[in-house]
């Protein structure tokens, strides 16, 4: 888990502060979008409108750009429609598993632009359940090691609803189930404790090693991906070693 999830959290601080921050406003509007679409406008009643709208604010997503996404999903406004959510699987250079959460309005489009990402990458758009298997939905936290005592993060986590809590170098990571994360980032707020990432993940029940030249290879595809529109998040069982993340740091 940790090479995936400290590769997303790389990620997810390069394009909070770089200039695809537009482009990350709109992935999370349409997840927004999505959540109030099939769970209404109100996010005291929608726990995953309320999840959507606190990554959002993560990120600083202005509040009319919030507002006017829940409005799209509930047909207050037109756009929101034709907007669906789609999984889809494949494989990486030498083989390694990849899925993509996607939102998109024209499936059509977005399967022959993923597929040509993988064709020209060394990968491979697969069938559905190709590499489903290997990973699981969880709630994933990053928490920096420097900026609260381990034994009371542990003791707060678990109560929680974390199933567990490791070091990770500099870093704590914090897992749950995915019923649990909205329930223990919001305890986590509310003990003032910040945190560096913190997702709804698929991650890898087992995970590969690969030498530094397919490293680059799989991370340039990740990238790749992560960076069109309707990718919402990429997860692959590669287990990247500290010398591979820092070519991305």
């Amino acid at each position: 888990m940790a090479g995936h999830s400290q590769y997303a959290n790389i990620k997810h601080r390069k394009a909070a502060v770089d200039s695809k921050r537009s482009k990350l406003w709109s992935k999370l509007a349409k997840a927004i979008i999505v959540a109030a679409k099939l769970g209404g406008g109100d996010p005291d009643g929608n726990v995953r409108l309320r999840t959507a709208i606190i990554d959002a604010k993560a990120v600083s997503m202005p509040k009319e750009n919030i507002e006017r996404a829940i409005k799209k999903g509930t047909g207050e406004l037109e756009g929101g429609n034709e907007m669906e959510e789609l999984v889809y699987e494949g494989y990486g250079p030498g083989g390694v598993a990849v899925m993509m959460e996607i939102t998109t309005d024209n499936r059509n489009r977005t399967a022959s632009e993923v597929r040509h990402i993988f064709d020209k990458n060394g990968g491979e758009l697969g069938k559905t359940n190709c590499v489903a298997y290997l990973f699981e939905r969880k709630g994933v936290v990053i928490v920096n090691s420097s900026s609260c005592d381990l034994e009371k993060l542990m003791e707060l986590a678990l109560e929680n609803g974390a199933d567990d809590v490791t070091e990770q170098g500099e870093q704590f990571e914090l897992s749950c189930r995915p019923e649990n994360y909205l329930g223990l980032v919001e305890a986590l707020e509310a003990a003032q404790i910040a945190t560096e990432h913190k997702a709804i993940s698929r991650v890898p029940s087992t995970t590969v090693c690969v030498d530094n030249e397919m490293a680059k290879s799989v991370m340039k595809l990740l990238d790749l991906l992560d960076d069109h529109d309707d990718v919402q998040a990429v997860s692959t069982n590669v287990d990247f070693t500290e010398e591979q993340l820092s070519s991305v740091g």
